[in-house]
């Protein structure tokens, strides 16, 4: 049977996940939107740890802004970029793991951590509430946690809207339209509702739920969407100032929990 891991790894040794955020204007949006609320809640000399890392777009970014940056990327494809990008950087640590088991961290260990991104592939309650775990144990007290997620509803508009929608809404919901949740979706979304009911029980205080690429995944391909520079730059400031609003969450595809450790 093909474990989660090595689904993982076979996409990512795939996939250009090195430019994701940088060859489209909603992998654009998602990092200018991602970076506004580090940057509201990060400090200069901040010990952060990155959970999912990928190829280090993040992590390098923040350990050149001075802080100190651990990155636990499960793939071996991303990690080899990520190793080869960040030579030289000596506030950067780069190493393998897997975001259930932070066992080689101690408690109360960083001022933030950043989960981005293995929450789109965990599917098991007792994986995902692992992660969860794990993210809130090495934080220090009073500490700050991103937990990055998908809207079920954004996968649907970004990957269905344009062909196959029957085959899509066969694999993210039941019959009775219950959200699903399985390994070889590869990328499985949530309901807002549902993904914060996770942390119900958890010892955090909720700070926001935000969007981060708003609908322009879906829109992108089609062949007559154009935006211009100075354009996309006032949609950027223009978003920020909705990215929370409750009404507009279903229809991103990738959102934030943000939240602060009690």
């Amino acid at each position: 049977m093909t474990t989660r891991k090595q689904i993982i790894s076979d996409f990512y040794s795939q996939a250009n996940e090195d430019s994701r955020l940088q060859r489209s204007r909603h992998g654009q949006l998602e990092y200018a939107v991602t970076m506004h609320y580090i940057h509201r809640f990060a400090f200069p000399g901040a010990n952060v740890l990155e959970v999912g890392a990928g190829t280090g777009r993040y992590s390098i970014a923040l350990a050149k802004e001075g802080m100190h940056v651990t990155a636990v990327e499960l793939a071996e494809s991303n990690l080899a970029v990520l190793q080869e990008k960040s030579k030289g950087i000596d506030q950067l640590t780069a190493i393998q793991g897997d975001a259930t088991d932070l066992s080689r961290f101690g408690d109360q260990t960083f001022d933030m951590t950043l989960v981005l991104g293995p929450l789109y592939h965990l599917y098991e309650k007792e994986e995902i509430n692992q992660a969860i775990d794990e993210a809130i144990r090495v934080t220090k007290k009073d500490g700050i946690i991103f937990f990055a997620f998908l809207s079920v509803f954004g996968i649907m508009y970004a990957n269905y809207l344009f062909g196959n929608w029957e085959a899509g809404q066969e694999e993210n919901f039941t019959k009775d339209y219950q959200v699903r949740h399985f390994k070889e979706q590869l990328f499985t979304g949530y309901d807002v509702t549902e993904f914060e009911k996770l942390f119900t029980e958890k010892t955090v205080q909720w700070i926001a739920t935000t969007g981060t690429d708003s609908v322009l995944e879906p829109i992108e391909d089609r062949h007559d969407f154009e935006i211009s520079d100075k354009d996309f730059t006032a949609f950027v400031d223009w978003y920020l100032a909705f990215s929370e609003k409750r009404e507009l969450l279903g229809n991103t595809n990738h959102l934030l929990y943000i939240c602060r450790k009690r």
